[in-house]
């Protein structure tokens, strides 16, 4: 009889991104297993474009009742050899061993977000010396025999008429890809210093910024296209499977921590991140070509969504830092 896994990552859109290659290691090392996540059903869409998952399973904590344990009834039938928590909170935990898996499994209580969350599970692992969060989730995977130490990611990215229609406009020199918002204010450079990078760029290079927006988010990234002073455009508006095509095509990716960096990343792009008060160590991207410019060791609101300062520790990045990180890793890419 063929294994059974359930990976159980509910959010956030960078989170999940950063459990995939857990799928992928699974599937590598059982080629005829039953992959199935649990997830927020915000992100059922991201995990669509994974092609190794048996299902995809959404789950709202928040929702009815009567549909939690429904759920839950339909996951104990499926009898899984392995429940795997890449998120480390009471929730999940919670929700991971009551999948009723032969084994349930999570890091140790120093390495979870909520210490109590380590109780319920069956088997605790210690990732060791692994600090970026990829890196950790693959942890997870020792007491089943597998030892991943490369990410992979196994996605399948459906065509784009968005991302056609940019790669278009942006031909022959194609784009430098911006994306000025982020869900937490300290998250987010100011959107005239985007501006200005873009202007700089253009002028050095001859080479156009698109701006990424999302939800709430126009606003801002029209800022940046206003300070640019004509080396910028408005991205249209995208669905995740257009940003994912999007990103693939970029020359390069500038952005803070949030989904649209992870999802660069995830693609392989170049890419350029600005850290505040999160640490790149753990959330940023993980090949050694790429830059990260960070603010974190100054900063003293680390992991919080609102800043303690009047100015917040990521403004401390300056234009020209962010100008001579993008040349280095142009040319660094050729």
């Amino acid at each position: 009889m063929s294994r059974r896994f359930l990976i159980v990552r509910l959010g956030s859109l960078g989170d999940v991104i950063h459990g995939i290659p857990v799928a992928a290691a699974l599937r590598d090392a059982h080629p005829d297993a039953r992959v199935d996540w649990l997830v927020d059903p915000r992100y059922v869409e991201v995990l669509n474009l994974v092609p190794v998952l048996s299902r995809r399973i959404g789950i709202d904590p928040r929702g009815s009742r009567a549909e939690l344990l429904r759920t839950i009834a339909d996951l104990r039938r499926t009898r899984y050899d392995a429940v795997l928590d890449l998120q480390g909170l009471i929730k999940s935990a919670v929700l991971a061993r009551a999948a009723g898996g032969a084994h349930t499994i999570g890091l140790t209580r120093a390495h979870v977000r909520e210490s109590l969350a380590s109780l319920l599970y069956t088997r605790r692992v210690d990732p060791g010396r692994a600090r970026h969060v990829v890196y950790r989730n693959l942890s997870l995977l020792e007491p089943l025999g597998i030892t991943q130490h490369e990410a992979r990611f196994r996605l399948r990215i459906p065509a784009s008429v968005v991302a056609d229609a940019v790669g278009e406009r942006f031909r022959p020199g194609g784009y430098i890809l911006l994306n000025p918002g982020a869900a937490w204010p300290n998250k987010r450079w100011p959107p005239d210093r985007f501006g200005a990078v873009a202007s700089a760029i253009r002028d050095a290079r001859g080479v156009r910024s698109l701006v990424l927006w999302g939800p709430g988010e126009r606003s801002i990234a029209e800022a940046v296209v206003g300070a640019a002073k004509g080396a910028a455009e408005l991205s249209p508006q995208t669905a995740i499977a257009d940003l994912f095509a999007i990103a693939a095509r970029a020359r390069l990716v500038v952005s803070g921590d949030t989904g649209p960096l992870h999802i660069a990343a995830a693609v392989g792009a170049p890419i350029v991140a600005l850290f505040g008060p999160t640490f790149p160590e753990r959330n940023g991207p993980w090949s050694p070509a790429d830059i990260s410019l960070s603010r974190a060791d100054t900063c003293v609101c680390h992991h919080k969504r609102q800043c303690r300062r009047a100015i917040a520790c990521i403004d401390d990045i300056g234009v020209a830092e962010v100008i001579t990180a993008i040349e280095r890793r142009l040319n660094t890419n050729g």
